[in-house]
């Protein structure tokens, strides 16, 4: 087995800039890019800060005590993260997800929910309003989502073992909590509540069948993550990753389960039912789902941008370049000419990285550089 070797980088990259076409084209709700991949799905980093150090994500060796974030006066500040996300709307995006780091470290997070749930798709839908958290604070903050315009919540839980979790998340942070966390959101209203569990071969894999079992018939879909190879700190091997086929292999043995329809287009998981003594799918069981970007890539369909904490624009989960929306935003530019700059940097996206990777060097995309890490953009 080969050492593992964590370089201490800079999490952020360089920026393009966002410029502004000479003629401005109003939005129609219908942008699309070079593989005819609509924009659907606008995911929101908030904070790049997090309490947790998990091993996949935020190393402790890297992101110590002395790690420089991003201080206040870089960050988006409410009003333009809303502005942008009105922006981001009219080009067709029907899903907003706030992430991190950590998101609920955003102090008064819930006034940004309650100004993006008065936002309006092109159809003059609200749009779906998600949030992924570690769950460390959603016990004492999920009725305050809620009543803000929250729909819906995706908790990261890599195991229920309290051993286990405490060492995977590397603050000895305890299982009980964020299960409370869970709770919480339940008996606040919010639905379709999902738990992500990043599987790593020999560190977590035994904890598959044990997580399945608990959440089984709890309204609570568990989807477990092939352990990917974001950024270039978490010192990512091949040799970690256990294969989604193999891990529904393994839950088949136990639990008999039936292969379902993707529940839209675009959608990352693969979707398994638990089936009844019919063979048939029990929704009051409920289902898991497998998110395979290591095994199975799904870039053909892939419709997500994600905006960073101080925005910065990136196409691409496994992105090496960036453009800087932020400088639009504090010089002065209109609604039109910051609408009119996103269109031709969706237009010309052409990004597939994970259809890719096996023929690419270790730690870099298609275009050569070194990738965004993980907790700048959020999963």
């Amino acid at each position: 087995m080969s050492e593992r070797v964590i370089p201490l980088v800079d999490e952020r990259l360089a920026s393009l800039v966002a410029r502004v076409p000479q003629h401005a084209v109003a939005p129609t709700g219908l942008l699309t890019d070079t593989r005819g991949r609509p924009l659907r799905d606008l995911r929101i980093s908030v904070t790049d800060r997090c309490n947790f150090r998990c091993n996949y994500c935020m190393p402790k060796e890297v992101f110590d005590k002395d790690y420089p974030y991003l201080p206040h006066s870089a960050l988006l500040s409410f009003e333009e993260i809303t502005r942008l996300a009105r922006l981001f709307l009219a080009h067709g995006v029907r899903k907003i997800r706030l992430t991190g780091g950590e998101p609920l470290l955003r102090k008064n997070l819930e006034a940004l929910v309650a100004q993006l749930a008065e936002l309006r798709t092109v159809d003059n839908l609200a749009p779906d309003l998600t949030l992924t958290t570690n769950g460390s604070l959603l016990a004492r903050k999920a009725k305050a989502l809620k009543d803000a315009g929250l729909n819906r919540v995706t908790v990261s839980l890599d195991g229920l073992d309290d051993a286990v979790f405490r060492r995977m998340n590397d603050v000895d942070f305890p299982v009980a909590d964020v299960l409370a966390g869970i709770e919480a959101a339940h008996a606040a209203g919010l639905s379709h509540i999902k738990v992500n569990m990043v599987v790593k071969r020999g560190t977590n894999d035994h904890e598959i069948l044990p997580m399945a079992r608990h959440f089984r018939g709890t309204g609570t879909t568990l989807r477990f993550i092939e352990y990917m190879d974001v950024g270039a700190t978490n010192g990512w091997r091949m040799d970690e990753v256990l294969p989604s086929a193999e891990l529904i292999k393994r839950l088949r043995a136990e639990l008999p389960l039936v292969q379902l329809d993707p529940s839209s287009p675009g959608e990352t998981a693969e979707r398994w039912g638990y089936a009844n003594a019919q063979g048939q799918h029990d929704p009051a069981l409920g289902e898991v789902g497998v998110i395979s970007s290591v095994t199975q890539a799904f870039c053909h369909d892939c419709n997500r941008a994600r905006l960073s904490t101080e925005g910065k624009l990136y196409l691409c989960l496994f992105a090496s370049q960036c453009y800087d929306l932020r400088t639009l935003l504090r010089g002065g530019a209109s609604d039109e000419a910051i609408a009119s700059a996103i269109a031709p940097i969706w237009q010309q996206r052409a990004d597939r990285y994970s259809e890719l990777r096996s023929s690419l060097p270790a730690d870099t995309t298609q275009g050569g550089g070194r990738r965004v890490e993980m907790s700048y953009i959020g999963g």
